[in-house]
């Protein structure tokens, strides 16, 4: 099943590579900061502030740390920090939508066990 998240990552990926080919050789981690930025974008929509607030620090740390390193022109820095930051918001995506279908799962069973329990009564009644 592909959500308005997946959709929105994937355009974001293909306008961000887009851009990434067109980098020139004297700024290539300009793209990679556009990545990062999109990713912690990405993340953020996926609640992962509340659902992982420690990785979602961290990339936002880290692009923050990027974007300094691109305007002071230490490119590796900037790439490297990039690549940091893009991977920290990867990981606070998947923790929120871990703990979303983990908690989707408690409720599923949750009804099961209360649909069983009206069930039982059901067929206990009916045959009094």
């Amino acid at each position: 099943m592909i959500t308005t998240n997946t959709l929105r990552l994937l355009g974001s990926c293909a306008v961000l590579l887009g851009l990434a080919a067109c980098a020139s050789q004297k700024t290539p981690a300009t793209a990679d900061v556009a990545v990062s930025r999109a990713a912690v974008a990405n993340a953020t929509t996926a609640g992962a502030a509340d659902l992982a607030p420690a990785e979602m620090q961290s990339a936002r740390d880290k692009l923050m740390r990027a974007n300094q390193a691109l305007a002071a022109r230490d490119y590796r820095t900037a790439q490297d920090l990039a690549t940091q930051a893009s991977a920290d918001a990867q990981l606070a995506q998947s923790k929120a939508n871990s703990a979303k279908a983990t908690q989707a799962a408690d409720e599923l069973q949750q009804n099961i066990r209360l649909l069983r329990e009206e069930l039982s009564r059901s067929t206990n009644t009916t045959q009094q």
